[in-house]
């Protein structure tokens, strides 16, 4: 008979060479971007607790660079759909220059030059996740019940946009552990392109916006550890014959 594995959970504040995991780690490691959500309300007193668990972030000299905007109302969830995509359109009209030969002519250098300019907005990725969602073909809030749109404060002591990324990992972790499935979405950028979306959400200065979470129960259980690349680790430790050492984390 095949041995059923060990999922027993070691407890919190200890080691010993060996041990399981804990809860935390367990979260941690488990924890997947969830982009299908069942159609059932997320009580405001679990929310909460979600942004109590940002609240307590670390942050440069505790200054707390952020704003929390807490999104349940369906329509504005809808209007906000269909705006990121008319961005998203008008957008890839101007960059998408694979549509035509006429366009790829005309296009092709400048968008080119562009890509490395912005390389981390137009990397491959991201492009063809525009072109999905121009196309129809993919949505960008994933139909989730609620959103959590996170202010950065530029204000902040430091990298604010660092603290504010602590923060809403902190969010998504204990959202995990409650049950709940999250997915950062970089794309309310193209949103915030809008007077009428930023003076609704209150992101002027000080406060900008690049990243929101979305949350909801979700359909089906993605959980469990996936593959990551192996790190090279450099160390340095006192009595090392070298100055440094170079290992292979993940293996």
């Amino acid at each position: 008979m095949k041995k059923k594995p060990d999922t027993t959970l070691s407890p919190l504040y200890t080691y010993h060479e060996g041990m399981n995991w804990n809860p935390v780690e367990k979260v941690i490691f488990e924890r997947r971007s969830i982009r299908v959500f069942k159609k059932k309300e997320v009580p405001d007193s679990l929310i909460k607790r979600i942004l109590e668990a940002g609240r307590f972030a670390p942050s440069a000299g505790n200054c707390q660079p952020w704003k929390f905007v807490v999104i349940k109302d369906p329509q504005v969830i809808e209007q906000m759909e269909r705006d990121t995509i008319r961005i998203t359109r008008l957008l890839m009209w101007f960059i998408d220059y694979e549509r035509g030969p006429v366009r790829r002519i005309l296009l092709g250098t400048p968008v080119r030059l562009l890509t490395r300019l912005v390389p981390n907005m137009l990397h491959p990725i991201p492009f063809n996740l525009l072109q999905r969602i121009a196309s129809g073909s993919v949505p960008v809030y994933h139909n989730a019940p609620v959103i959590i749109l996170l202010l950065v404060d530029k204000r902040g002591v430091g990298t604010p946009s660092l603290d504010a990324g602590i923060c809403g990992q902190n969010m998504v972790l204990a959202a995990h552990s409650l049950g709940l499935g999250t997915c950062w979405i970089g794309m309310i950028t193209l949103l915030m392109k809008m007077k009428k979306w930023r003076k609704r959400f209150g992101v002027t200065y000080p406060f900008t916006l690049d990243d929101c979470l979305i949350l909801g129960w979700p359909r089906g259980d993605y959980d469990g550890e996936i593959g990551r690349e192996v790190q090279l680790v450099e160390w340095i430790r006192e009595g090392s014959p070298q100055s440094k050492t170079t290992e292979r984390q993940g293996e």
